[in-house]
């Protein structure tokens, strides 16, 4: 009998993983294929007919600009988004995803005039609609780009129907929602200094800047007392600007009370333009010393002054008699945003330029105008950054022409230069310098801008609503009651709102929703319903081009055609446009809800997308279009620099996609703490690449594992402790991995599974149960048992993971279930409570104290090469731990420690043992299976004292024996 098995071939006895999942991914070729199924059987419909009915879960989009390929923040962006709206899916919500785009503004009619300027036509010579016509073209050739790029990398919504803004229907709400706020009276025509791009002749909202390091020119410059203290009659009030340009536009010089001010003589000048001996100058007491080392003098301090005399003293203007101008008084004003920081104590106010002069100069208007001084402001420069007639000697009447500020490329233009020379030609320049600070730019030009005064039409932030509130306290209020991940992000986000000027709505453009309304020469606005109807409606049919139609005006006034109503032409900032969304979406699609549940953007876009949707619905609905915010950081190179193609440090994502694959640039997205600006690079790819390759490996063996499964399920109660231990891990996991999802922490969730697979199920359960799930008989107990909780982890591992990884989870569900039809419409696992059992998990922990001793012993064998695998060792542990001890009972710690065989010894340690420092108590000497006499099963490498006790199966162990006579019955053999 003997001789006749033995030929056999053991290796074909043993249940071996078998798998056609591969250890090798190849995401790259893989990944479009999936995309390409997931298309053809409308995963998306799919998703949506499976959860109707549940409870909806709203992300919405925020909108990207559709004028270029995709970049590495939007696929962070939209990764997020996915991995959120996925996670929520799975867990019992409809949970649809609508993406966004906003069409209108400048970077696309930028392109288009980009393509004009290529051509050498003019943008002025074509029709308005025709030019409108050509952006509405190019946009939507890049929504389609966009789109399928986006959904390259994973992402699954109604890319078949999203929301743009250029959409008829969502240009006619954008401008129903400008009618509340004309309607509610929250809308007016003002003249204030604004932030004015020069190279993009429009205006710009605070969300349109960015600041950058400029160089300006500075200068401290004399203005005479003219009146008001005969004791300071003779002396100079001398201010420091940044701006000399702004000097023809000054109206007066702020002061403030609460400053120590001082009369001082220069005794003493060295220089060729400024101050002479003689002269007296008043100074902010802290910043005298410093101010006459700029000017190379020597001041004395004649006689401290008050506040109350200040305020009593009129100036005359450097410029006065230029031109035949500048002879009106300079009136000295209290302002609460003058320090004695830096400059002169005294700041010079161009009510026509800065946001805190002409807020200085408003409040001192009832007692200017009482003192007969004429409170106008000037429009001193015009929308090319050209001084106009309102600035005598250096506008038009200018030999030479009008001086400029910036010229059309965001270079500077001669405006300073003209400044300065004639200041010093008038002795009125103190001194001069050169500054390095941080100054506004256009986030889409990257050139510098200037503060304007010009006609613009705003929403009031602090005009009472009829309810007690102003949009700033209902917008506050509304931050209060938002969640935002992180926290910081609710402070930030208030601080802009406490802060903020009045919301600045008109744009000098073409491309986008005009502020469809008429207005009167004074600025009132027409209030009549029958008129906003007809341009919605026409809007709804038409589009915005309705409006720049010929006959418009008569169309939409209808019987009020003869009145003196005056249409406006000027467009709507973009922030408007993308502020509405959630009123032409979230309101009017039934497969969505408002609120939102959550927005999730860059961290800019608390002053962008958050804040702008955030005033427009508290503005019409008195409260914010979602119930939590969520924004993460930027992607920097691996140095921590900002990536950019000068520096040759940027990341494609298209680029990765081909050489790595969608679900590794996703793994990476999960692995960091996305709140703060992450990393990227080739090294943190790699690392991405190996923890991948690990997690893959893990789930192939689990697939193999599982070829070999009946579905025979064992009850808990009659599975060994090592499965029990597994289904608490997995109570313990679900409870986390829900909580993640909640709480958006995916580095988290990702941590933890993937420590999870590699430590404790491949390096610890995997290991362990190798030999029985390999070895065992067909009706071995533990077996089973062994198979249900690796389905268990199967089942639960690739589900979580699946919203995180699609791609690879969709492979590995397929794999193992062919008649599925997708991993994504599956549900979480329900984890049974009975899994946990913290006594037992307590218990573990000390057993693997006590192996972690014999696996450090083993390997330090193994490196001195008396063993080679731990199978021919027999580990003797020294036990002097009662408690350590107990935990071992019922355990066969020979098993766990995946050893032939393991004595416990009490007596007292001779020879050299190992410990560990941490686990006292425990000591092992290791000896070799073979010198206790043990012999190695032929089949399971074991080496036990049983070998041959079965005559038909000579060279294996008895375990063995019984599982081939098993094997021999059912006809496997």
């Amino acid at each position: 009998m003997t001789d006749t098995f033995e030929k056999i071939d053991y290796s074909k006895t043993l249940y071996l993983p078998q798998t056609e999942f591969p250890m090798r991914a190849g995401l790259p070729e893989k990944e479009p294929v999936t995309v390409a199924r997931w298309q053809k059987m409308d995963l998306y419909k799919r998703l949506r007919e499976s959860a109707a009915g549940r409870e909806k879960y709203v992300l919405h989009d925020g909108p990207p600009y559709a004028n270029g390929n995709i970049h590495i923040g939007h696929a962070l962006n939209k990764i997020l988004k996915d991995v959120i709206t996925r996670s929520f899916q799975m867990r019992g919500f409809d949970s649809n995803y609508v993406p966004g785009w906003d069409c209108h503004g400048l970077p696309i009619e930028w392109k288009i005039e980009e393509k004009y300027r290529a051509a050498g036509k003019n943008k002025d010579e074509v029709e308005i609609n025709e030019f409108r016509k050509e952006c509405r073209e190019f946009a939507a050739g890049w929504i389609k780009v966009q789109g399928e790029e986006f959904q390259r990398l994973g992402v699954v919504g109604d890319f078949d129907n999203p929301y743009t803004t250029m959409n008829f229907h969502a240009e006619a709400r954008i401008a129903g929602e400008l009618l509340k706020f004309a309607m509610s009276g929250q809308l007016y025509r003002g003249s204030k200094p604004v932030m004015w791009s020069v190279v993009e002749r429009t205006a710009l909202a605070e969300a349109e800047v960015e600041y950058q390091d400029y160089e300006s020119d500075t200068i401290w410059v004399k203005f005479p007392v003219a009146s008001g203290s005969e004791a300071l009659a003779g002396a100079h009030v001398v201010i420091w600007t940044t701006t000399p340009w702004t000097i023809p536009g000054n109206r007066a010089v702020s002061y403030s009370p609460r400053i120590a001010y001082g009369l001082y003589e220069v005794t003493a000048a060295e220089n060729d333009f400024g101050p002479q001996p003689g002269e007296k100058l008043i100074f902010a007491a802290a910043l005298a010393d410093e101010s006459a080392a700029k000017a190379k003098v020597t001041l004395n301090l004649i006689r401290s002054l008050s506040g109350e005399e200040l305020g009593m003293l009129v100036l005359s203007h450097p410029f006065k008699g230029l031109g035949g101008g500048y002879g009106f008084a300079v009136p000295m004003i209290a302002g609460d945003h003058v320090t004695d920081d830096a400059g002169t104590g005294f700041v010079h106010t161009a009510p026509g330029h800065g946001r805190e002069d002409f807020e200085a100069w408003m409040d001192a208007g009832v007692e200017l105008r009482n003192r007969g001084i004429d409170t106008a402001i000037p429009f001193t420069v015009d929308d090319g950054g050209f001084f106009t007639k309102d600035a005598p000697g250096f506008g038009p009447d200018r030999e030479g022409g009008a001086a400029r500020v910036i010229d059309d490329h965001g270079k500077k233009g001669d405006a300073n230069k003209a400044v300065i020379d004639e200041l010093i030609k008038r002795g009125a320049l103190f001194a001069r310098g050169r500054l390095k600070h941080s100054y506004p730019h256009s986030w889409r030009s990257k050139k510098p801008i200037i503060f304007r005064n010009t006609p613009q039409w705003f929403v009031y932030m602090d005009k009472q609503l009829g309810d007690g509130t102003t949009l700033r306290s209902r917008a506050l209020q509304a931050i209060d009651d938002t969640r935002f991940v992180p926290a910081a992000g609710q402070t930030r986000l208030r601080a802009m709102i406490e802060d903020r000027p009045d919301w600045v709505l008109s744009r000098q453009r073409a491309w986008g929703v005009p502020i469809a309304i008429f207005a009167d020469a004074d600025g009132n606005v027409l209030k009549d319903e029958a008129v906003n109807a007809r341009i919605v409606e026409a809007f709804e049919k038409e589009g915005a081009d309705a409006w720049f139609a010929e006959g418009a005006r008569e169309r939409f006034l209808g019987s009020r055609a003869n009145e003196a109503w005056k249409q406006v032409m000027d467009i709507l900032d973009v922030w408007f446009d993308s502020g509405s969304t959630h009123a032409f979406t979230l309101e009017d699609r039934p497969d969505l809800k408002w609120p939102a549940d959550v927005y999730l953007e860059g961290s800019d876009q608390h002053r962008g997308w958050f804040h702008s949707s955030l005033l427009e619905s508290c503005g019409t609905r008195g409260r914010a279009p979602y119930k939590a915010v969520v924004t993460h950081g930027f992607t920097m190179d691996e140095e921590g620099r900002k990536m950019s193609k000068s520096l040759g440090n940027t990341v494609v994502p298209q680029d990765v996609l081909k050489q790595s694959g969608a679900d590794i640039l996703r793994l990476w997205v999960m692995t960091t703490d996305y709140w703060e600006d992450q990393r990227l690079g080739k090294n943190v790819l790699q690392t991405n690449i190996d923890a991948y390759r690990k997690l893959r490996n893990t789930i192939r063996w689990m697939l193999g594992t599982l070829a070999h499964d009946d579905g025979e399920e064992v009850a808990l109660a009659e599975m060994p402790e090592l499965e029990r231990l597994m289904l608490h891990r997995l109570s313990e996991l679900d409870a986390l991995v829900r909580k993640g999802y909640d709480d958006f922490e995916f580095k988290r969730i990702t941590r933890a599974l993937i420590d999870f697979m590699v430590v404790e199920l491949s390096a610890f359960y995997f290991d362990i149960r190798k030999d029985v799930l390999y070895c065992d008989a067909p009706s071995s107990t533990r077996r089973k048992a062994a198979v249900h909780v690796v389905r268990e982890l199967f089942n639960c591992l690739v589900k979580w993971l699946a919203p995180m990884l699609p791609f690879t989870t969709e492979e590995a569900w397929l794999e193992r279930n062919p008649e599925a039809v997708s991993v994504h419409l599956e549900q979480f696992p329900e984890v049974p409570a009975g899994w946990h059992d913290e006594a037992l998990a307590e218990k573990w922990r000390k057993i693997r104290q006590v192996r972690s001793v014999v696996t450090g012993a083993l390997e330090l064998e193994r490196a001195k090469k008396t063993i080679g695998s731990s199978l021919e060792a027999v580990p003797v542990v020294y036990m002097s731990d009662a408690v350590l001890e107990e935990a071992l009972s019922g355990i066969d710690l020979a098993e766990i420690s995946i050893t032939s065989d393991l004595v416990i010894s009490h007596e007292d340690l001779t020879g050299d043992s190992f410990m560990l420092r941490e686990v006292p108590g425990v000591a092992v000497v290791v000896e070799k299976a073979e010198d206790r006499g043990l012999v190695k099963c032929a089949r399971s490498w074991r080496y036990t004292s049983d070998v041959g006790s079965d005559a038909a199966f000579a060279d294996v162990s008895a375990r063995d024996a019984a599982a081939l006579h098993e094997l021999k019955s059912l006809g496997r053999l």
